[in-house]
C-alpha cells in the first residue's frame, strides 16, 4: 500500500523518501534536494533534464539563486505577478543548490511556487523539494493516484481521499523561462504567456 495520509507523506519526505502529490499543472514526484538522484533513477531520466525546486513561498526559494540587485528586482516582480502559478524560472544557482538537482549544469536552478493549496501545505512542512512530473521519462504524465501507484510502487502517494479534494491538475506542464542576463528565453511554453519586456 503506497497511499498515505498527508502527515505520513510529509514525514516520509523529510526522511528522504520520494513522494507524490497533486499540483496545479501535473502530479509531482518530489524528494529532498540533496536526494535528487533518486528521482533520476526512478524515472529513468537523463541527467540532461534538471529537476525543479518547488516551495510554498517565493521567499524560501530566493536563497537558492544568485544575481545582481537589479536582476533580483526583475525576478521578484515576475514572481509577484505569476506565483503561485504555472511558471518555472530558471535562474543562476547559489551555492545552496545540491548538484543532484542539475548534475550536468549546477550553475542554474529552476524554481516554482505551485498554485495548489495541498501542494503548498506539504511544502510548507517539508521545505523546498526537488520535483518533476510523475511519469517515466519520455512518457505521458500520469494523472491518477492508481496510475502513479502502478508505475512507481516504491513511491509514497498522497491518499486518493485527500487527492480528490483538490481541483484537478490542468494536465499542462509549467511554462519554463530562463534568465539570459538581460531578458527571458522560453524553454517550454505552458499555460503562462510571458510578455517581452524583462520584467514581464
Amino acid at each position: 500500500m503506497t497511499q498515505v495520509s498527508l502527515e505520513a507523506l510529509v514525514a516520509a519526505a523529510r526522511k528522504g523518501k520520494i513522494v507524490s502529490f497533486p499540483t496545479d499543472t501535473v502530479p509531482a514526484l518530489a524528494v529532498l534536494p540533496q536526494q535528487g538522484e533518486l528521482i533520476f533513477q526512478a524515472k529513468r531520466r537523463s541527467e540532461e533534464k534538471p529537476l525543479i525546486l518547488m516551495a510554498a513561498t517565493a521567499e524560501e526559494l530566493w536563497p537558492f539563486v544568485c544575481g545582481k540587485k537589479d536582476e533580483y528586482e526583475i525576478w521578484q516582480q515576475v514572481a509577484q505577478k505569476y506565483w503561485p502559478g504555472a511558471l518555472t524560472l530558471v535562474l543562476p544557482a547559489s551555492g545552496l543548490v545540491p548538484k543532484a538537482m542539475n548534475p550536468l549544469d549546477p550553475t542554474t536552478i529552476g524554481i516554482r511556487v505551485p498554485n495548489c493549496a495541498i501542494a503548498r501545505k506539504i511544502l510548507a512542512q517539508t521545505g523546498p523539494l526537488a520535483t518533476t512530473s510523475a511519469n517515466l521519462s519520455g512518457q505521458q504524465s500520469l494523472q491518477e493516484v492508481a496510475e502513479i501507484e502502478a508505475v512507481f510502487p516504491e513511491v509514497l502517494v498522497l491518499s486518493a481521499s485527500e487527492w480528490n479534494k483538490q481541483t484537478p491538475p490542468q494536465g499542462v506542464p509549467s511554462t519554463v523561462a530562463k534568465w539570459t542576463g538581460k531578458d527571458w528565453q522560453i524553454l517550454r511554453q505552458g499555460r503562462v504567456k510571458l510578455v517581452s519586456d524583462p520584467a514581464c
